[in-house]
Formats: C-alpha cells, structure tokens, sequence
C-alpha cells in the first residue's frame, strides 16, 4: 500500500477500525474459515499493535455478526447456515431497490465518475482472475451505491445486514465457472442505470442481483459440501477457468 495511501487511512479510522478493516479482509478472501479460532494475542503480535485495540476490533466484528465472542471459549470467525443467508437475502431485495432507485435520483456527477471508476477495476480483476480483489470491489461499489442515496439511515442498516455476508462473498466466485464474469457484468449495468439516472431500471436490476445469489450460493455449496450446512471456505484464490474479457463501459 503507498505511503500517503497508509497516512489517509490512519488519519480517518481509528485503530480498531484499520484492524476491523484487515480482518474483514481476511474473512472476505478466505484466509480465514468459518468457525476458525482468532486469538487476541497472536493478532496483536503479527500486527505489531497492543491487544487493546484488537479486543475492541473483536467487540465491532461481533456487533456486525462476523466473530462470536464466547465464554471460556474465545473469538472465532462468525458461520452462516443456507437458512439464515436466504432470510438475510429475503430483507436485502427491498432495501437494494430502494438503494438503486434513490441513487439513480440522487446520485452526483463525483459519486458517478467514483462509480465508474470501480466497474473499470472490476473488469481488470476479473481479467486477472483476482478473487481477492474482485471480492474487495464488490463490497466496495455496493457501500458507494448505499452512499449516493444520501441517506445515512438507510446506508448504515444495509451495511449492517451484509456485512455478514462477507463471510461468503467470495463463495460463488471461488467454485462457480462464469460467476466472476456474470457478477461483473451486473454491476456494470447497474451502474450504467444509476449514472443515467434512470431509476426504475436500477430498481429492478438491484433487486434481480439480489434475488438469485441464495440459489446460486446453495448450488455452490452443493458442489463442494453435498449439504446445506454451514459453509466451510476454502482459500482459493484464483478461478479454475479464465472468463472472457470485459466489455468496456457504455458510453
């Protein structure tokens, strides 16, 4: 990460909140599996960081339903059951709707060109075949459509909802030729619909993202489980098959 890069991330978040990010980042990727032990101490030493903040990072990624914090067992990395994920997907059509249609109404000429900026690198991770990345930028232009309805209500409960999902975010991609490809191409139109601020397009393609990933997370967990359990995530990195490049954005 560049210098000034570090410098404006430190100078914004408090320091439970860069850990919060990091091991965000380790859920989303697959470092980490669901159900897996994070020991305060170990963390704090591969950090270079006091135990302090990263048992106050442990409190925020339980408020956000990541870790579990238990008694005489300590923290370990939050699960999900199929059930709970199609409950959890079953809110999140609504409040996607809403989100597109207010952002396409609301959206700004700065918060569009950010929007196109992140399709942009989408496509160049999906050529490169980083799921790592790919999962990072996924969470990251559904956080921005949330902020372009300028309504901080609505952004902070939605987040709060799929902030769980991290912990499968990177399922699909992983163990599902064409996820990676089909994913992208959603967003990319999504995003067109919402910087021509055509709202009930952005609706509607929000909502229909939305309403088949339980279908395909449970066809993927088939594969690779043989049952609807809670997940266990491998740390896969790369797709087994390259997808076909990218169209450019619609001008």
């Amino acid at each position: 990460m560049p210098e000034n890069t570090q410098i404006a991330l430190l100078t914004s978040k408090s320091l439970p909140e860069l850990i919060c990010s990091e091991l965000e980042g380790w859920i989303a990727q697959g470092k980490v599996s669901p159900g897996q032990p994070l020991r305060e101490a170990d963390i704090s030493a591969q950090m270079g960081l006091s135990r302090g903040p990263v048992r106050e990072a442990f409190r925020i990624l339980e408020e956000r339903g990541l870790v579990c914090c238990e008694k005489n067992r300590g923290v370990r990395v939050g699960n999900l059951t199929l059930e709970q994920v199609k409950e959890i997907y079953e809110l999140r059509e609504t409040l996607e709707g809403l989100i597109g249609r207010l952002a396409a109404e609301r959206a700004g000429a700065a918060e569009k060109a950010a929007l196109k900026g992140i399709v942009e690198e989408m496509a160049q991770a999906v050529d490169a075949e980083d799921v790592a990345r790919y999962t990072q930028l996924n969470f990251k232009i559904h956080e921005m459509l949330a902020g372009c309805t300028q309504n901080a209500v609505l952004k902070e409960v939605y987040l709060r909802l799929v902030s769980r999902l991290h912990l499968f975010r990177s399922y699909v991609l992983r163990h599902q030729t064409g996820s990676a490809k089909r994913s992208y191409l959603e967003h990319k139109a999504i995003a067109e619909a919402v910087c021509a601020g055509e709202a009930d397009e952005a609706e509607k393609r929000l909502k229909a993202h939305t309403r088949e990933r339980p279908t395909l997370w449970k066809t993927a967990a088939a594969s690779c489980c043989a049952s609807p359990r809670p997940f266990a995530l491998t740390a896969a990195r790369r797709w087994t098959k390259r997808p076909p490049c990218c169209a450019p954005w619609r001008p």
